[in-house]
């Protein structure tokens, strides 16, 4: 069922996987590497057509200067900031509560109806809500605000992230939650000191997935924001092109700033991240 190591293959295929892996390696990370090639290039190069060559001289601290200097981008990261920490804290805490009321009241009929219900959502292409979502924005005075983008992502991505908790709680050991109620132990005590401690890694593990989805979000911020002192980051780098000149130097550099903070999040929590993906992979 799952593919034998490759410490167990033939030598040639040993060697041939070692000598792969670093070529496929460079070709997953050639785009990312061509981009920082162009935040630190000189826009002369650019006008000139050297655009994939090696640059004339290198700009790193003028162009990345550059970007805070002429645009709002201090601005646009606090701006993702401000939509993507509340998001993410909004569904996993309403995900763990209803993935624990799905999981472990057993006698709740309508918990497999709504745990359908939960999992269908994610199958509803998010673009044909484009023009209702943004109607009832308008309508109930969140139109081009943060909180109103902030509502509409921790609903759409808690139904996900309830499929997400419902599985991992529904795999612990339910004498556990059993024996603490023989033993008087209400509900909430249950939830809070028993189930979340267990599910930490997975807690973890969802955070990482939803901070990344919410902060690379461009569509929807296109959608219901429309002041530029309210734009995230993913959209507000279209600042850096003039009216006539398109400064990709400024673009790039950019780019490569909006990416650090889900970069710098995977790595923070990524012991708990991989506990979190394995967890309930093996029994015993």
């Amino acid at each position: 069922m799952f593919p034998a190591p490759i410490e167990k293959a033939p030598a040639s295929a040993q060697i041939a996987y070692k000598v792969a892996l670093p070529v496929a390696l460079f070709i997953w990370l050639l785009p990312l590497l061509a981009i920082f090639v162009t935040s630190i290039r000189p826009a002369a190069d650019i006008n000139a057509g050297n655009v994939f060559g090696w640059p004339s001289n290198f700009q790193l601290i003028e162009n990345y200067a550059t970007v805070f200097r002429t645009s709002d981008a201090a601005t646009y990261l606090w701006n993702s900031l401000r939509i993507t920490v509340p998001t993410v804290i909004i569904s996993i805490s309403l995900a763990c509560l209803a993935g624990y009321a799905l999981a472990i009241y057993r006698g709740f009929r309508w918990a497999l109806p709504l745990f359908f219900l939960f999992v269908a959502g994610n199958f509803v292409p998010f673009q044909i809500l484009m023009i209702p979502v943004r109607d009832l924005s308008v309508r109930a005075d969140l139109y081009d605000t943060i909180t109103g983008l902030v509502l509409f992502h921790a609903a759409f991505q808690t139904g996900f992230c309830t499929l997400f908790m419902r599985n991992f709680i529904k795999a612990l050991p339910y004498e556990l939650i059993e024996s603490a109620r023989i033993e008087g132990v209400g509900e909430f005590k249950i939830f809070w000191y028993l189930v979340l401690p267990l599910v930490r890694p997975a807690i973890a593990a969802l955070s990482v997935l939803i901070f990344t989805f919410v902060w690379n979000d461009f569509f929807w911020a296109t959608v219901l924001i429309q002041s530029d002192e309210l734009l995230p980051i993913t959209v507000g780098v279209r600042s850096l092109n003039g009216q006539f000149v398109n400064q990709w130097q400024l673009v790039s550099a950019a780019s490569l700033l909006a990416a650090l903070p889900p970069i710098f999040m995977f790595f923070a929590m990524q012991k708990h991240f991989i506990a979190g993906l394995t967890l309930g992979a093996t029994k015993g």
